[in-house]
């Protein structure tokens, strides 16, 4: 899952910028009053949300445990390779940091390489941990039974859509699909009647990364059944799905994207940083009629964030993804989140936690929520007011966590998540058929799960 960047007027932009990567170099041990807190900064420099929240947050620690001090690390890189990055610094006692910010999606592939510690200790003692809904703390418990991060947020995905294009096309302004053809069938009347726009953005190929694979691939999957199933990985035999239907059925709707020319030119599907352009570019200015996406969305738009939208809510709608073919629930979402972990080999770990529960107040989490449109996994905070009416679109994506799915994020998931990825460059190229792609990542699959695989 992408992160959500960071911002909102707060403060500090030079401490940020004067720290490189390289700061870890000279080890996370050289100053046991220093906590060193890794985290992703966006690709976009205008884009400082986590930056300045983390500014805020460093300010407050500071100030209320006077001698101590929090270093921030910002890795500036695409996800994928923010996560090849952040695996190389947790290798070794010089370069691991106190504190890093991890995807859900490879946390348990990092709890099996040894890279991360178990939390449990210090959560048995933290009266807020109650405070943390079920779900959201089960996203960071591994096969072992122990805890390794603290969750930030979560998030939903759906529909976005542009009124002022859906005008021009005659489309409706309340426009809720029923079904995939549905969606496809807007589209291809975007493209009749609204030139010079893309009608449809899917995220696909490996560039992607994740987002490809959650907000595009899995978005589709997990919306062919009934619901009651996981369709990539199945719980009674503990094995990773191949040769599916409801697989090849996902596959062949991206093929029509672009075989259709619904979406992005190939050459801007495949751009490492589409995401950011997608939210900084393509739909402020309009280009773009609908896209399948996250909630974090907005926190690009705020005032102070470095693309300020305010008239969004004006300007864009929102619709849940329908499954295949309308059938219960009606609608689709995937949730993933982020949590922050303590590497093993951190050389700070209890002053670490401690400034995990500087950032996970009820107050700064609920402020962190609403910088980064996020949905909140603190029970008080869900239940406040000032959260729920904090911005548009937030109501409406919290909504869809009754409709929402999780990730099988065991160890195996990222090679899993790299093979989709794989098989959906392959059909939005045209270098693949969908069969030819199914059959590739069922191999794929094979080598990434060890054999671990059922064929339905």
């Amino acid at each position: 899952m992408p992160v959500r960047p960071t911002a909102a007027p707060f403060l500090l932009v030079t401490l940020l910028t004067a720290t490189t990567l390289t700061a870890c170099g000279s080890g996370s041990g050289s100053d046991p009053d220093t906590v060193k807190v890794s985290f992703k900064q966006s690709t976009d420099n205008s884009i400082k949300v986590m930056d300045t929240y983390l500014g805020e947050m460093k300010k407050q620690f500071e100030k209320a445990n006077p001698g101590k001090k929090i270093e921030l690390v910002p890795i500036k890189a695409p996800d994928s390779e923010y996560y090849t990055k952040l695996q190389q610094m947790l290798r070794s006692p010089k370069t691991a940091p106190d504190l890093v910010y991890e995807d859900t999606f490879l946390i348990n592939s990092d709890i099996t390489s040894g890279y991360l510690k178990p939390l449990d200790t210090y959560l048995d003692k933290w009266a807020d941990w109650d405070q943390f809904i079920d779900t959201a703390k089960t996203a960071a418990k591994a096969e072992d039974g122990k805890t390794y991060g603290v969750p930030d947020g979560t998030d939903t995905r759906g529909l976005w859509f542009d009124k002022g294009i859906f005008a021009k096309a005659g489309l409706p302004s309340d426009w809720q699909p029923k079904t995939w053809d549905e969606v496809l069938d807007a589209a291809r009347t975007i493209k009749e009647k609204v030139p010079g726009v893309t009608p449809l953005n899917i995220y696909t190929g490996k560039p992607a990364g994740e987002a490809a694979t959650m907000q595009g691939f899995e978005m589709l999957l997990y919306g062919t059944g009934d619901g009651s199933t996981d369709p990539l990985y199945d719980t009674a035999s503990k094995k990773w799905i191949a040769g599916s239907q409801a697989f090849k059925d996902s596959l062949g709707f991206v093929e029509t994207v672009y075989k259709e020319k619904l979406g992005l030119d190939v050459s801007d599907a495949l751009d490492p940083n589409i995401a950011t352009r997608v939210r900084g570019e393509l739909l402020p200015e309009g280009k773009l009629g609908i896209n399948l996406d996250g909630s974090w969305l907005p926190q690009d738009w705020l005032e102070g964030a470095g693309h300020a939208w305010p008239e969004w809510s004006d300007k864009l709608g929102l619709a849940a993804m329908p499954t295949q073919n309308g059938q219960a629930p009606g609608k689709v979402s995937m949730s993933g989140g982020w949590t922050w972990s303590i590497p093993s080999k951190a050389a700070n770990p209890d002053l670490a936690f401690k400034f995990i529960e500087t950032m996970q107040t009820k107050a700064n989490a609920q402020k962190w929520y609403i910088a980064n449109s996020g949905i909140a996994v603190r029970k008080d905070v869900a239940a406040d007011p000032a959260y729920v009416d904090a911005q548009p679109g937030i109501k409406f994506f919290t909504d869809l966590v009754a409709s929402t799915h999780y990730r099988p994020a065991y160890p195996a998931y990222p090679k899993v998540s790299t093979a989709i990825q794989e098989a959906m460059e392959g059909v939005t190229t045209g270098d693949s058929s969908v069969d030819k792609a199914a059959s590739g990542y069922d191999e794929e699959l094979k080598t990434a799960t060890d054999d671990h695989v059922i064929t339905k």
